[in-house]
């Protein structure tokens, strides 16, 4: 809570994430958390993965209080809404009917990455002295200067939501499934926590991809050959163009991750025989084991699970990281073991006519999802329920 008389924070934006040097923008960004350093912004946009020719402008907001860079947050100005996973193209289809313009929109997230975590990398003296109205003013103020018509702040931690949540705030839920490593010493360890039902089921898909001929190999982003990471990616393009789209990142992105952060990044690569088949990369910070892109040539029973999840597990088991967090959707992951986690966004709407209608839909949506959450926590594998 700000104090009477306490200096007013004030907000600019950066066109380039090179406009903030590394090492200051790095001293906001909490422990080993991936998705906001500098290096991982700086991959997306020297590859051109993040330019306006995508429509992902970048527009980096600092803040400043009494005069000194207080906090950072990441922003780019989107003229569409993909590669986001929070959906609002039904908002963008109602101002369009209604001759209203919804893009530009200032978009505070990751790229392509639906992961919580934080968004307002802020100093401890500007956090305290910032309110929720204080913030969602110095938001509105961005959008003014920018010129654009919305804004929206995707999957925050729960300190962000702090600073997010007051009485005529615009709040969406989502559910994923994460999985949760309690102690585990090795996958059968997980395994003997779940119904026996749950268990032999496993076991058969993992060992329909075993006869099938598939093996698996790991590679961390440290002295990765170039043939592995070259064959990733032409699995990665794959999962896009099945669906008649273009990738959203490129080669060279990759390339610049794992050149920049190597000790984060890990490949699971499925091989039969001499070939590579399929591959999944993940990215780890100091507890967390985030499942990110996936792609294959040859479609076998099960290959999906067992690269993307059963030996993400067996990753962050030995890594000792105590949850995995396999991405967005995918109900799929309840009955192997992934429990239903709430996620957040906010939402800046300062037409009112469209402001009301936007909050009664949030309001109806998040009922549903509460729901949905109770039903999936009922619908878990374990033994006995866990949860949290």
């Amino acid at each position: 809570m700000a104090e009477p008389g306490s200096p007013i924070p004030s907000v600019r934006f950066c066109a380039s994430i090179n406009e903030v040097a590394e090492a200051d923008w790095d001293a906001f960004c909490p422990g080993s958390y991936p998705f906001l350093k500098h290096r991982f912004l700086r991959a997306l946009e020297a590859s051109g993965c993040t330019s306006a020719e995508t429509g992902w402008t970048p527009a980096h907001l600092t803040f400043w209080l009494n005069g000194k860079l207080a906090g950072v947050a990441p922003a780019w100005l989107k003229s569409h809404s993909m590669g986001e996973y929070v959906f609002d193209w039904s908002w963008a289809d109602a101002y369009q009917r209604y001759g209203e313009d919804y893009y530009p929109k200032l978009l505070i997230a990751v790229p392509f990455t639906p992961c919580q975590g934080p968004r307002l990398l802020l100093s401890d003296t500007l956090r305290h002295a910032l309110t929720p109205a204080m913030l969602e003013n110095l938001l509105d103020t961005a959008c003014e200067t920018l010129g654009a018509h919305t804004w929206h702040l995707l999957f925050p931690n729960g300190d962000d939501q702090q600073l997010l949540d007051h009485t005529r705030a615009l709040h969406r839920l989502g559910c994923q499934f994460h999985w949760h490593n309690r102690g585990y010493r090795a996958f059968d360890d997980f395994l003997a926590e779940l119904t026996s039902r749950k268990r032999k089921s496993i076991r058969k898909e993992r060992r329909q991809v075993a006869e099938s001929g598939v093996a698996f190999l790991r590679f961390n982003g440290t002295g990765m050959p170039d043939s592995v990471l070259s064959a990733f990616y032409v699995f990665y393009q794959a999962t896009y163009l099945k669906r008649g789209q273009r990738p959203y990142l490129n080669e060279r992105f990759f390339r610049q991750l794992c050149r920049d952060m190597p000790e984060q990044l890990h490949l699971v690569m499925a091989i039969r025989g001499d070939t590579m088949i399929a591959g999944a990369l993940f990215l780890a910070s100091d507890d967390t084991l985030y499942g990110r892109y996936w792609g294959c040539l040859e479609e076998y029973d099960f290959l999906h699970f067992e690269t993307c999840y059963y030996q993400g597990i067996e990753l962050a088991i030995d890594l000792g990281l105590a949850t995995f967090d396999a991405g967005a959707q995918g109900e799929h992951k309840l009955i192997r073991g992934f429990e239903p986690v709430l996620t957040h966004s906010w939402h800046g709407v300062r037409h009112p006519g469209f402001r009301a209608a936007i909050e009664r839909f949030t309001r109806e949506e998040a009922s549903h999802v509460r729901d949905y959450f109770e039903d999936a926590k009922d619908a878990l594998p374990f033994r006995q329920t866990k949860t949290g």
